[in-house]
C-alpha cells in the first residue's frame, strides 16, 4: 500500500528507455481492475515511437508531458459488447488509477492526461493513432523513470468524514 502514498503525478523524465517488463507489469495491474458487470472494456495502446508522442504531446493544451516521456500508454475503450455502457468512465479511471498505482510501486513515474469526456480531445487522440472506428481513447499515460521525486502531500482532512 506503500505506492498509494509515495505516488505523485510526474511530468518530466530521464530519456532512459522503460523495459517492457516494466510496461507488462503496469498492463497486468492495469487488467485487474474490476468493472461493471465484469464488461472489462480497455484495451491499451502503447507507444514508443517518437514521433507518434510528440504528436500526442500537441493533442490537447494539457498534453505537453508526454513529449520528454520514452513511453506512452493511451487506455481505450471498446464500444462493442459494453454490458453497462454508461459505467465505462468509470471502469476506466479504476483501471488507469491501477496503472498510476503500479508504475510507482515499479519506481517509475506516470501521470494521467485527462481527455475524456471531451469529445474533441478524444478525437484528436483517435485521429494520430488511427484507432479503429469502435474504440474511443481515455487518456494519455506518460510514463518513465523520474527526473525529479518530490515527496506527496498529505491530503488527509478528518473534518471531510461524516459517520452516521
Amino acid at each position: 500500500m506503500n505506492a498509494i502514498f509515495t505516488r505523485v503525478s510526474t511530468r518530466q523524465f530521464e530519456s532512459r528507455e522503460v523495459e517492457s517488463k516494466y510496461i507488462i507489469k503496469i498492463l497486468r495491474a492495469a487488467m485487474a481492475a474490476p468493472s461493471a458487470m465484469n464488461q472489462q472494456p480497455w484495451e491499451f495502446w502503447v507507444i514508443n515511437d517518437k514521433d507518434l508522442i510528440l504528436q500526442l504531446s500537441k493533442a490537447t493544451p494539457y498534453s505537453k508531458p508526454a513529449a520528454n516521456a520514452p513511453v506512452v500508454i493511451v487506455p481505450c475503450y471498446n464500444t462493442k459488447n459494453l454490458r453497462v455502457p454508461e459505467m465505462v468512465n468509470i471502469d476506466m479511471a479504476i483501471s488507469v488509477e491501477n496503472i498510476l498505482i503500479e508504475a510507482e510501486e515499479l519506481g517509475l513515474g506516470a501521470v494521467m492526461l485527462g481527455i475524456a469526456p471531451n469529445e474533441e480531445r478524444m478525437k484528436a487522440v483517435e485521429k494520430i493513432l488511427n484507432l479503429p472506428e469502435n474504440f474511443r481513447a481515455f487518456t494519455i499515460i506518460p510514463v518513465g523513470w523520474p527526473l525529479n521525486k518530490h515527496p506527496q502531500e498529505d491530503r488527509y482532512e478528518p473534518s471531510r468524514i461524516h459517520v452516521i
